[in-house]
């Protein structure tokens, strides 16, 4: 068991569409706030409470988040924190980080192809 790689105080987490195959799925991530250093990115066939639960349960074993406030757009996330005892609150302001990151993201992938083609892997590698 390694130990965790980064203690974030305030993590931002959002999700946005992205096309794999020509088939849609959601790229979901979560960047410390400060240094916007990307913690975590993980891809889900859809998206909702379950999948950001499972995405945060997992950036939770890799990370030491005891101290981390989450940054959240949606009640739905603030449910999955809940579930996992979690901190966290909606804050449209300073989780604007991640929306510039998702832009940001999406804006080098249209400059080759429309879509990803390839592994879901892929995805999570580039």
């Amino acid at each position: 068991h390694n130990p965790p790689e980064a203690k974030p105080k305030r993590v931002a987490v959002d999700e946005t569409a992205v096309k794999v195959n020509d088939e849609w799925s959601w790229l979901y991530s979560a960047i410390i706030s400060e240094t916007k250093l990307i913690l975590d990115v993980e891809l889900f066939g859809r998206h909702g409470t379950d999948p950001g639960a499972a995405f945060l349960h997992r950036l939770s074993e890799k990370h030491d988040l005891s101290d981390a406030v989450f940054l959240v757009d949606g009640y739905g996330y603030q449910t999955a924190i809940s579930r996992l005892g979690l901190s966290g609150w909606l804050d449209y302001v300073e989780r604007n980080l991640i929306e510039k990151w998702f832009h940001t993201l999406k804006m080098r992938v249209d400059r080759f192809h429309n879509s990803w083609v390839g592994s879901h892997g892929s995805v999570r590698e580039w």
